[in-house]
């Protein structure tokens, strides 16, 4: 398989890396190439620094007119903190200590370092827009999201009628069902995906120069993340708006990108073409990306598989005998033993609308019905605002229904003190799941305390256990969830999840915001953890190749219903139903670690 890139309007030179003869274990950067000409944005000598720890350490960019640049690397490498020091939106403690940028392609680029604020509001929204990485922190909750979108016009110029008008229009464009309704809407009322994509909409109203997008499609299912990249090259061919794109998902990068910019620890280690990069990567540390990225080869949307009425599924969804003997055949299946395993969670027949406004509900899950076996782990995938999150809280007791019943071991939940022990969740959010005002550790340490856990020593040895276990330094702990990247937010919140040992995890997209390499090792603790105690997983996600990594049988949801359910690797490999292979037709058709065998990687 070969690395494809998207070729913009404008032919944009390439900038070369030569090649070495041999990766060398170093943390020294590869020899950057030099810049191309006549830049957008250009970058020079940036460096940020946090009260007095520098964080970022001299990267130097350009982003031409109509290109699309990705900056990938690990969580914490310094990626968002560069996104936000270029236009100024570094949290408090945090500077720019030296360095140059500009933006414009023209002789008299407009310079963007020390901008006072009146000028920074001619900037942001007209000739820069910004896509940041957390829906759920940054839309108002108390406003309207109609009525977000066109403050983005107004604070421009434009009458308000005409931008509550146009604002629906903008909804619409990125995807959202009923433009009209939702802009009616709460963002407590949309799915994390819409959330994203209202965000999206925000960023391109007024259709800048340039978009820096934060990890825009961290919270997408497949056809909505296609649908809004589809929206960024639509704007870039059409206006020539560059793109800066800050991503962990190297699938995307491939798949959207002109050039590269890897980042390590605030060093931009080494940078080329997107085919180059990704496809013959020289520095060790991107060959580590590389070979980190969930095997997905089968979901090539080039060799997508059709829906067929003829392939026969062996489905785990039922509502019959408690007890199941089959097994998943897909790589990364607990097991492959007939005995057959005791049912942990049933699910039969739930119901649950929404109410909308005086007369209008909204269905979102409607007649479900599922069964997991005990250390088994079942995933629901859908597009964003199919049911599956809404399940997910029914399963828990967070929600109750209007119909159906949910059972542990063959007890109905309820929303008490003895479920609770037994199943946790693992939001999509960890930043709005997190108190502020706690520590890392008192965060980890508070089930412990409230379910009476231990005595002090206990529980601090506990925490400090649970931490490393997440890959989570133990310095982190006396940190606030504000001073942590998104990665290491996630991390913690699975920390927390797991300090009760918990028989049933839920996990609602608990990857999505973390970079391919500590997506590894978060699904390899899931797997080991999984093994050794007997855990059962139900796994929310839209990353299809994670979840024919961690899943034995997958449910397929759209519109509240489950349309497809079975083996996960019969499922991905032979969709019975035409809903199901537009899900692996969305699947951004080249995937970087084609290239290379981990084992020859160092």
């Amino acid at each position: 398989m070969t690395v494809t890139t998207r070729t913009p309007s404008a032919p944009v030179p390439r900038a070369s890396v030569p090649r070495a003869s041999a990766p060398q274990e170093s943390t020294q950067p590869t020899a950057v190439p030099p810049a191309p000409s006549g830049s957008l944005l250009r970058v020079r000598g940036l460096r940020v620094a946090y009260r007095d720890h520098e964080v970022v350490h001299g990267v130097d960019l350009d982003v031409r007119p109509g290109e699309v640049v990705a900056l990938v690397g690990e969580s914490g490498s310094g990626k968002s903190t560069t996104a936000h020091a270029l236009i100024g939106l570094l949290p408090d403690g945090g500077h720019v200590t030296s360095g140059e940028v500009t933006l414009g392609a023209g002789p008299r680029p407009t310079p963007l370092s020390g901008l006072l604020p009146d000028a920074w509001r001619r900037v942001r929204g007209v000739r820069v827009g910004f896509v940041p990485q957390d829906p759920g922190t940054a839309l108002d909750p108390v406003v309207r999201v109609g009525e977000q979108v066109a403050e983005a016009l107004v604070v421009h110029g434009t009458p308000r009628r005409a931008a509550r008008e146009r604002a629906v229009g903008i909804l619409r464009d990125v995807g959202l069902d009923r433009p009209a309704e939702r802009a009616r809407q709460y963002p407590h009322q949309l799915s994390g995906g819409m959330r994203q994509r209202v965000l999206v909409g925000i960023a391109m109203a007024c259709e800048p120069e340039l978009v820096i997008a934060d990890e825009p499609t961290s919270a997408l299912d497949v056809t909505v993340q296609r649908r809004v990249l589809d929206l960024l090259g639509d704007l870039t061919s059409r206006a020539g708006t560059a793109v800066l794109l800050i991503t962990h998902d190297l699938a995307v990068a491939a798949d959207r990108a002109d050039r590269v910019v890897v980042l390590k620890d605030g060093l931009v280690v080494e940078e080329g073409s997107a085919a180059r990069v990704l496809g013959s990567p020289e520095h060790p540390y991107t060959r580590e990306l590389v070979a980190a990225t969930p095997g997905r080869t089968t979901l090539d949307r080039n060799t997508v598989p059709s829906a067929s009425a003829e392939a026969p599924v062996t489905t785990a969804v039922t509502s019959g005998p408690a007890t199941t003997t089959d097994r998943a055949s897909a790589p990364g299946a607990a097991g492959s033993d007939t005995t057959p395993q005791p049912v942990l969670l049933s699910a039969r027949g739930l119901v649950k609308e929404f109410r909308l406004g005086r007369r209008d509900r909204l269905r979102a899950v409607d007649d479900v019905s599922f069964a997991v076996p005990r250390g088994s782990a079942f995933a629901l995938v859908g597009e964003s605002g199919s049911g599956k999150s809404t399940t997910a809280r029914l399963v828990l007791g967070l929600e109750r229904p209007d119909a159906g019943v949910v059972e542990l071991d063959g007890v109905p939940v309820g929303d008490d003190r003895a479920t609770r022990r037994r199943t946790q969740l693992v939001h999509q959010d960890p930043y709005s799941s997190l108190d502020p005002r706690f520590t890392v550790a008192a965060v980890v340490e508070e089930p412990l305390r409230a379910h009476r856990v231990g005595d002090r020593a206990e529980r601090r040895d506990r925490v400090a256990h649970l931490l490393e276990q997440v890959h989570l330094a133990p310095d982190l702990a006396r940190r606030r969830p504000a001073e942590l990247s998104g990665g290491q937010r996630q991390r913690v919140a699975i920390a927390r999840a797991l300090a009760l040992d918990p028989e049933l995890l839920v996990l609602d997209e608990p990857t999505s915001a973390l970079d391919v390499s500590v997506q590894a090792r978060v699904l390899d603790l899931l797997a080991r953890l999984r093994a050794e105690r007997s855990l059962t997983y139900l796994f929310i996600s839209h990353d299809l190749a994670v979840v024919r990594q961690i899943a034995d049988h997958v449910g397929v949801m759209s519109d509240g219903r489950l349309v497809e359910t079975g083996p996960v690797g019969q499922v991905f490999d032979h969709p019975t139903h035409p809903y199901t292979a537009e899900l692996i037709a969305a699947i951004p058709g080249a995937r970087p670690t084609a290239h290379l065998d981990p084992k020859d990687l160092t």
